[in-house]
């Protein structure tokens, strides 16, 4: 059997994980799969910067460990991506963020775009992260819903309403050309905002997989990615 795909939940929620592990296996029906793994302290959800620092060093700690272990390739799925860099520091397997892929796939071809989602403590870092990824030219907006974060998030219907509320400001108001929605759980509300709008929506968790998979069947068949 090869090896598995490990995919990061930065969070302590396994249902989560379980949910965006779905999401990647549901990809492509053939090998690499994905296995999730699931943060054992720290928040459910990742909500702002000493959080995402915290993850961090989990991320690290448990991805060294499976990379001992034999595990393919590493896909954080958190939009901090978090450890991204020093895991790639450690190892020489291929490491993907789902941030990294999304901002990827909703700059393509120069396109500006948007990013929405719900954690208004994490604005400067998404923003910090779009720079260092080189898509600051390309980011029209951060834009994000109100309320509290964890709240807000507790409830689909509800999260996805104003995810497509602020989905349209950006169109509207930032002139946004495509919207990437910032955040691995968010994902849920991914298939409803694109029957909504006109733009193309980029759902991270599966732009993580996507891209993870290729640089996966990259190394282990020398072409390039």
């Amino acid at each position: 059997m090869p090896p598995k795909i490990a995919l990061l939940n930065p969070n302590t929620n396994k249902r989560t994980t379980d949910f965006m592990t779905g999401i990647a296996n549901g990809i492509y029906p053939h090998q690499p799969s994905f296995e999730g793994h699931t943060m054992l302290l720290g928040p459910s959800i990742v909500t702002d910067e000493p959080a995402l620092a915290s993850a961090a060093n989990q991320i690290v700690t448990i991805g060294e460990n499976l990379v001992r272990h034999g595990v393919g390739g590493i896909l954080i799925s958190g939009f901090g991506d978090p450890g991204l860099t020093e895991l790639r520091q450690l190892t020489s397997i291929p490491v993907t963020g789902i941030a990294e892929a999304g901002m990827r796939a909703a700059a393509a071809n120069g396109r500006r775009f948007s990013i929405i989602t719900t954690t208004p403590a994490l604005h400067s870092s998404i923003e910090r992260t779009a720079a260092h990824y080189g898509y600051a030219n390309e980011l029209a907006s951060i834009r994000i819903t109100d309320g509290e974060p964890m709240q807000t998030m507790s409830d689909p219907t509800n999260m996805t309403q104003l995810l497509l509320e602020v989905a349209r400001n950006c169109i509207q108001r930032d002139g946004a050309q495509a919207l990437l929605i910032g955040g691995g759980p968010l994902a849920i509300a991914a298939k409803a905002i694109e029957q909504a709008i006109d733009v193309p929506i980029i759902e991270p968790v599966t732009e993580g997989a996507k891209l993870a998979i290729e640089r996966y069947n990259s190394r282990n068949t020398g072409a390039a990615f």
